[in-house]
């Protein structure tokens, strides 16, 4: 393939980056005609790449991209999944460029989406396109692209059951991870869930001046603090009650092919610029990203916080926390869980709301898999090394809901990398692993049988 996209680059970086320029943004209102445009773009591509069909769902939110193609005497069918909608990019200020206005310098593509998820949904077209083109596809093909991914994918499950038979398929292939670098590849065998709630102290009815009534009347914001202090022990444990009861420890033998994946602790310190890593007692940092869960703060607000001073005991304080859950905890349980925790703990001088929002279960898929042969034997091919098997310490939720619904595993063959700062200012994707995704993809349809 590497021919192919030597002669088609530059139509390529065309195509890609017509959805790039699109602020496909899931969580804003104002972008809701963003995200049929960038619908509708997909749409065009699919027909332009091969599809047979290639249309525009309607969901309770926003719309989801279905394209298929079959092939006489197919000897298998591939469901593509992939996401079309994006961050917001706040802060603006920290872009060097503008995140829709992509440009390439220093060998990578820098634009909101560059990686996460439309330069890695768009390997799969090219991929698909070169298969179609050349007369090496065996396999019947099937596109999902959903709208909502970064929003935790309320609609699409649900479309999903409406529409089972349409998404029949032996395999579901993602590429919406990360590889361990770019000299060690490797496939994620599974990734977290995520339970996703905010909560809300209140204490006086209305502010207060902190001088009449500070010390004596609860100051909400202190208490938020207090309570946020005590979910996470000495040890790094969340003490929720109840949180770890479906939490299966791997044995030692998982935990010591896991440990395969090479890891520098000072490159990683440095990278971060940290001076040392913190977590659960016990435990190395990768197997902390990836095979124990965790509980964090994601925002955390209230009271005066703009130039100068004010002098205010805030009536509301307010926090959205993100639990990230391991294969066998139930998204839903837990965020029960940490309700009925939280407003347990706390105390008598102020009022607690718990809201969930979004969330989702993990999974895990096994490396015996003729997928994930056929995955590491195309990556291998490209990289001229075998892929370590992983475990995604992120989460996409609606991939266990696939799972279950559709009855069979999701492959991760994700080709992004840690530089790549993906939902944060300046997200880029190398063109060494846009294109070695796209070698790599085409590979796989040869050799999965």
């Amino acid at each position: 393939m590497k021919a192919y996209i030597e002669k088609n680059r530059e139509r390529f970086f065309d195509e890609l980056f017509s959805l790039l320029r699109i602020p496909s943004i899931s969580s804003s209102s104002e972008h809701k005609g963003d995200m049929y445009k960038c619908a509708q773009r997909l749409a065009e591509l699919l027909r332009e790449a091969g599809a047979d069909e290639a249309d525009v769902f309607e969901t309770t939110g926003h719309p989801v991209v279905f394209g298929s193609r079959k092939v006489e005497g197919a000897v298998g069918t591939v469901l593509v999944y992939g996401h079309y909608d994006v961050q917001p990019v706040d802060p603006l200020e920290l872009w060097k460029s503008d995140p829709f206005e992509p440009q390439i310098r220093d060998g990578a593509i820098y634009a909101r989406g560059a990686n996460d998820d439309k330069g890695q949904l768009f390997m799969h077209l090219k991929a698909f396109e070169y298969l179609v083109r050349e007369g090496g596809l065996k396999h019947n093909v099937k596109f999902i692209f959903e709208g909502e991914e970064e929003i935790g994918s309320p609609s699409l499950a649900a479309w999903a059951k409406d529409h089972r038979e349409m998404l029949a398929a032996d395999v579901i292939l993602v590429s919406d991870t990360t590889m361990i670098s770019e000299e060690v590849p490797s496939i994620n065998c599974g990734m977290r869930g995520l339970s996703y709630v905010e909560v809300k102290v209140t204490g006086p009815d209305k502010d207060l001046h902190s001088g009449h009534y500070g010390g004596a009347v609860a100051n909400p914001i202190n208490v938020l603090c207090e309570m946020i202090a005590s979910l996470i022990d000495k040890d790094g444990k969340v003490t929720v009650k109840g949180f770890y009861d479906d939490v299966v420890e791997l044995s030692e033998e998982d935990r010591a092919q896991l440990a395969r994946a090479p890891f520098d602790l000072q490159e990683y310190k440095k990278f971060l610029d940290i001076d040392d890593v913190r977590g659960e007692k016990g435990y190395t940092t990768l197997e902390r990203t990836g095979i124990r869960p965790c509980l964090d703060v994601n925002g955390i607000w209230g009271g005066f916080t703009g130039e100068g001073a004010k002098t205010v005991l805030p009536s509301e304080a307010h926090a959205k926390i993100s639990m990230r859950l391991v294969p066998n905890q139930d998204s839903a349980t837990i965020s029960r869980l940490f309700c009925e925790h939280f407003k347990a703990i706390a105390p008598a001088c102020v009022k607690v709301e718990v809201t969930p929002h979004h969330g989702g279960d993990g999974f895990l898929i096994p490396i015996s898999s003729k997928a994930y042969q056929a995955a590491s034997r195309a990556m291998t091919e490209v990289y001229g090394i075998e892929p370590v098997p992983s475990r995604g310490g992120g989460s996409i939720p609606i991939l266990a809901d696939l799972q279950r619904i559709l009855g069979i595993d999701p492959l991760l063959m994700g080709f992004g990398l840690e530089r790549d700062t993906i939902h944060s200012p300046n997200e880029s994707y190398l063109l060494k692993q846009l294109f070695a995704g796209m070698e790599s993809i085409a590979l796989f349809y040869q050799y999965y049988r």
